[in-house]
């Protein structure tokens, strides 16, 4: 595993702890608290374990995927999400939201609890996949937003944040007990995800 950006392991457990902190219990899909703008796009990300735990994944593996993969699904992930939340804006359907949500956590926290190591395009497929079910249930919100292109810009900042904790939990993995560290993260993912996708079976 390549030592990229080893200075983030060091503060990423103490950004991601603050992180936590900050998130409810429920899902972050409610529509509450998303009419202020700048300060609402910032904290949704935030405020729910379903979209945290799927945001650190995605730079956990990422970063354990390698040089190209920390930068490009970390990428990806936003660009895609962007197009799901366009869906959402304009009322496009889309079945199971909330069911893709959860497996989003279930997946990719077995992807990095299990250590596997995907082809680069296969990865960034994946966590396109993701991405679109993410994107629609925060594009259905955003048109009740009292300024949606302050909430857009803060949600984007707060996913960014979100992403960096994973990159930097992931570089962990260059040293033998902080690789099983990334792994025990990965099942802990997997084990929210898991929980959220009973509760919305």
């Amino acid at each position: 595993m390549p030592r990229t950006l080893p200075t983030l392991s060091l503060f990423a457990p103490g950004l991601l702890l603050a992180l936590v902190l900050t998130a409810g219990t429920a899902a972050a899909h409610t529509g509450e608290g998303v009419a202020g703008g700048f300060q609402s796009g910032f904290a949704h990300p935030l405020l729910g374990w379903d979209h945290v735990i799927a945001m650190v994944a995605v730079g956990l593996w990422g970063a354990f995927l390698g040089a190209q993969a920390i930068w490009l699904l970390p990428v990806v992930f936003p660009l895609v999400m962007a197009i799901g939340g366009a869906m959402g804006v304009l009322g496009i359907p889309l079945p199971a939201v909330e069911t893709g949500i959860a497996l989003s956590g279930v997946v990719l926290g077995l992807l990095i609890t299990f250590a596997v190591r995907a082809e680069l395009w296969i990865a960034a497929v994946i966590v396109a996949a993701f991405a679109i079910f993410h994107g629609h249930a925060h594009g259905t919100e955003l048109p009740e937003a009292a300024n949606p292109y302050s909430y857009a810009i803060g949600f984007v900042i707060g996913t960014g944040l979100l992403h960096l904790c994973g990159i930097g939990l992931g570089t962990l993995t260059a040293t033998r007990w902080g690789s099983y560290a990334v792994r025990g993260t990965g099942a802990l993912i997997a084990a929210i995800g898991g929980a959220f996708l009973i509760g919305v079976a």
